[in-house]
């Protein structure tokens, strides 16, 4: 894990962070002694919708605050609850003419906090509800006397109430989507390494081949660890046999039918790239579907509920389908109230998905390019067996030289040698496997290299390649088109480069 920070003191933090975060949308105000932002330009003829809790979740809830989702935020310390008093604060900077809806997530702090804060302001003549939220399928049924932890679930379900409570739902009615929504949600989280907090000094830090499932967003252990680490493929395989598998006693908190419609939520920890992210999402649809019969009609995937730098994501699915049986509102109305834009971070994360299109038809194939055909009367044609053991050699030898070309090219340019080279291997021995040398010929095998490196090997050198194996080829062409002595010479010279390159 990285332990450097640009702040390397908590002192001051969170209110700075607050002040920083608030300047996104001029809506919004910081009451910055009970650490609350509120919207401004709330309609308090709908019902009002807070959240909050410890800070180093960014952007929740903070970033939730804006029209059509949070009215108003609490945030506590660093993975600590906000005060009664502050809650309370919450409730009087946005009072409602149809009544308030607290909505944290499961843990001992939030709900003391936040419950009694509901109870004072009931007591008030203010009608004010709650709602706990725990997704968090590690903790099996009979793992916690407290229940399960509160994941990036809760957020799925703040946005679905945010737009019902903008379209005018009455109290009860925003209320009872909540709850039927939180009840219909799995997730679990899993870790690469734990988060560092600014200027602590004890922390837990994951073995170098070890990661966890099931652990919290506040450095909570996990459910497994799980040594050596698994393939991309593997680990998801796993994920979802936690998340879906109803044949668990212990975590079968789901029941999903076929043709259900479902939401997807994957949340970034704050520590993982988009590049991986990505991949991450892709693999989960592509599983969802082959193996569960499930597709999800709408994808959120972000930076939905942080663990300041923790390398580590949640996996989040949501059967909408099932949570409308236990409220008011419809499957559509849910994936209306899902789709309603606001103006928060959120947007960040979404586009327009109420046109999702099929992934097939979002996956665009080019039709291949036609291959040219090697004329044998211009093609040099060698022992297949022997072409196939030089070629072979080379790749392996190339592959195996990976490390030391791309730390000598990391000081010298970007450190992108090794890789783009053991790429272009790659490739050609899975040529070499379809049986691109089985007729001896040079020419398909420099027909194969020219599309390898046009087609998967970038950078400079995969464009310097390029050129010679495209000079090569063409010159292999000429020196057979000649019917000359000076012909004859040429091609024997072509045979030498040739046999030289691939030895």
């Amino acid at each position: 894990m990285s332990k450097r920070h640009l702040y390397n003191s908590l002192d001051g933090l969170v209110n700075k962070s607050l002040r920083g975060l608030i300047a996104y949308n001029p809506a919004l105000a910081l009451d910055e002694q009970n650490r609350v932002v509120y919207n401004t330009e709330y309609d308090r003829s709908t019902v009002s919708i807070i959240s909050g809790g410890g800070s180093g979740h960014e952007p929740a809830w903070s970033g939730y605050v804006g029209t059509n989702m949070l009215a108003a935020s609490v945030a506590g310390d660093i993975f600590a609850s906000p005060s009664t008093k502050q809650i309370l604060a919450g409730i009087d900077a946005v009072p409602s003419d149809k009544g308030t809806i607290l909505v944290v997530t499961n843990y001992t702090g939030d709900c003391l906090h936040f419950g009694l804060a509901a109870e004072k302001a009931n007591a008030k003549g203010q009608k004010c509800k709650m709602i706990i939220c725990g997704d968090d399928v590690s903790v099996g049924k009979n793992g916690s006397l407290v229940g399960r932890r509160g994941l990036a679930g809760q957020v799925g379900v703040l946005k679905v109430m945010g737009g019902a409570s903008g379209a005018g739902g009455s109290l009860d009615e925003v209320y009872d989507l909540g709850v039927a929504v939180s009840q219909q949600i799995v997730s679990v989280a899993v870790t690469l390494d734990h988060c560092h907090v600014p200027g602590r000094t004890e922390h837990a830090q994951s073995k170098i081949d070890e990661l966890e499932i099931g652990t919290g967003p506040h450095n909570e252990p996990g459910y497994k660890k799980i040594s050596p680490v698994p393939s991309p493929e593997g680990l998801v395989k796993t994920i979802l046999t936690y998340l879906l598998d109803e044949s668990d006693p212990l975590r079968g908190y789901v029941n999903f039918q076929r043709g259900d419609e479902t939401i997807l939520l994957v949340s970034n920890f704050g520590g993982m790239s988009f590049l991986e992210v990505g991949a991450l999402v892709n693999e989960l649809l592509d599983q969802l579907d082959a193996k569960w019969g499930i597709i999800p009609v709408r994808v959120v995937s972000g930076f939905l509920e942080t663990s300041l730098n923790a390398p580590a994501f949640s996996v989040s699915v949501v059967n909408i389908t099932a949570a409308a049986k236990n409220c008011s509102y419809s499957t559509d109305d849910i994936k209306g109230f899902f789709d309603t834009r606001t103006n928060t971070h959120w947007e960040s994360m979404t586009g327009s998905q109420a046109r999702r299109r099929p992934r097939k038809e979002q996956l665009v194939q080019p039709p291949p390019a036609p291959r040219h055909a090697i004329d044998d009367a211009t093609d040099l044609k060698v022992d297949p067996t022997q072409l196939d053991r030089m070629l072979r050699t080379a790749c392996v030898r190339l592959i195996e030289a990976e490390p030391d070309l791309t730390r000598w090219d990391t000081v010298m340019g970007d450190g992108d040698c090794g890789e783009t080279l053991k790429q272009g291997a790659l490739c050609l021995l899975e040529a070499l496997d379809a049986g691109v040398t089985k007729n001896g010929s040079v020419g398909a095998v420099l027909q194969e290299l020219e599309e390898i490196l046009e087609g998967k090997m970038g950078g400079t050198l995969g464009g310097i390649l390029g050129i010679f194996v495209v000079s090569l080829r063409a010159a292999l062409v000429d020196s057979f088109a000649l019917k000359t002595e000076e012909g004859g010479f040429r091609s024997c010279g072509v045979r030498r480069h040739v046999l030289l390159l691939t030895t």
